[in-house]
């Protein structure tokens, strides 16, 4: 279980295909504090630490790594198919669950994408706009968005403001901005979302 609160973003150092799985090698500041079988969320999926490579003091650019797996079901419904070399991933460890809940109750489990179809500065801060197949059958399940509600946008917890039936909106202020990967995120950008799961909830028990 995750809060939705970024602790940073990791950068992308390795891809690698084994049949219809794709390994992710990633650095970050905490590696060295990760373990295998460990749960991280890697833009709001929650994927399991298989591997930690220890870094090499020696050789300046070899910082240490930890890799995780995405299997096909994962790769189809999330945008982590689409990430190159390179790229910020934002990461998030597991709640605590001795910490405080400052974001809301994410799973790291996505539900699908979303694209950016709108940007606009909010002086000071940004207004991202993202569009999302309407379904209405899916909506019944509790996918979808509330005004003033919670959603996850590629890990990140924010607040729904002027939802539609395929659309929302979401402010980022300046430091989310530039300590997630919302700083790499521009219109066309895919990104994933998590609905809440408090809405799934309530949405199952009206069908029951």
């Amino acid at each position: 279980m995750f809060s939705g609160i970024i602790e940073e973003f990791a950068t992308l150092v390795a891809i690698k295909k084994d049949r219809e799985n794709i390994d992710f090698t990633l650095t970050c500041s905490f590696v060295d504090e990760l373990k295998i079988d460990q749960s991280v969320a890697h833009n709001g999926v929650c994927l399991t630490v298989v591997r930690i490579t220890p870094g090499n003091p020696e050789k300046e650019g070899e910082p240490a790594t930890y890799t995780v797996t995405a299997m096909k079901e994962t790769l189809d419904r999330t945008n982590l198919g689409l990430l190159r070399v390179g790229d910020k991933v934002n990461v998030e460890r597991s709640m605590l669950m001795n910490g405080r809940l400052d974001g809301h109750i994410v799973q790291g489990h996505v539900d699908q994408t979303a694209k950016c179809i709108a940007m606009e500065d909010a002086d000071g801060s940004t207004y991202f706009t993202f569009e999302y197949p309407e379904n209405r059958e899916m909506a019944k399940k509790g996918y979808f968005t509330v005004d003033k509600g919670s959603v996850t946008v590629n890990g990140v917890s924010l607040t729904v403001c002027n939802p539609t039936s395929c659309t929302f909106q979401v402010a980022i202020i300046p430091y989310t901005f530039e300590h997630t990967n919302f700083c790499d995120i521009r219109v066309g950008s895919v990104v994933n979302l998590e609905f809440d799961i408090l809405g799934k909830y309530i949405a199952r028990l009206q069908q029951l």
